[in-house]
């Protein structure tokens, strides 16, 4: 075989091997924000609605094994850090790391959760370790958010899935 068809050949599988490597279902992503110099910076894998129910009696996040508490994203543990003393809600966060969940059980008041426990699978959830919970201001998208998206602005954490918009006040302290 001459020296240029094996080049091709191996040019030709290498693309093939290229093409057979998926997306991740739930790509890594992340919501960050500086104020003054200071980093708050959430990380999550975000999930796609895929013509699936999502919430509610029946939905897929009514199968993980802490529902009503759902792990706010797929895969690992979605975490937050801060580098200041944040109030999220009524609930205030020294800066440092922490892990987030959103107890879904009313679809129309929904509470962010936010635990001690960091490094851990999104399905491992010890209440013991809540640092506490705040209410989220719910509202309906215009259409379905298919990605969930974390969003950080100077004044407010937000989450958007499905047909679902969760966002609590966010103050630095």
């Amino acid at each position: 075989m001459q020296s240029w068809t094996r080049a091709l050949l191996v040019l030709a599988a290498a693309g093939g091997l290229a093409l057979a490597q998926k997306a991740p279902a739930s790509p890594p992503d992340q919501a960050s924000l500086s104020l003054g110099g200071k980093a708050i910076t959430i990380k999550y894998s975000s999930p796609s609605v895929r013509g699936r129910t999502i919430f509610g009696p029946g939905g897929l996040i009514s199968h993980d094994a802490n529902y009503p508490v759902w792990r706010a994203g797929a895969n690992a543990a979605t975490s937050l850090h801060t580098d200041v003393n944040l109030k999220l809600g009524n609930l205030t966060v020294p800066a440092g790391d922490y892990t987030l969940y959103v107890l879904v059980a009313d679809p129309d008041h929904w509470q962010l959760i936010v635990n001690k426990q960091t490094g851990q699978w999104g399905l491992t959830y010890d209440a013991k370790r809540d640092l506490g919970r705040t209410p989220m201001e719910m509202s309906a998208p215009p259409q379905t958010v298919e990605r969930l998206k974390y969003t950080l602005t100077a004044d407010k954490l937000t989450l958007a899935w499905d047909n679902h918009i969760a966002s609590v006040p966010l103050k630095i302290e």
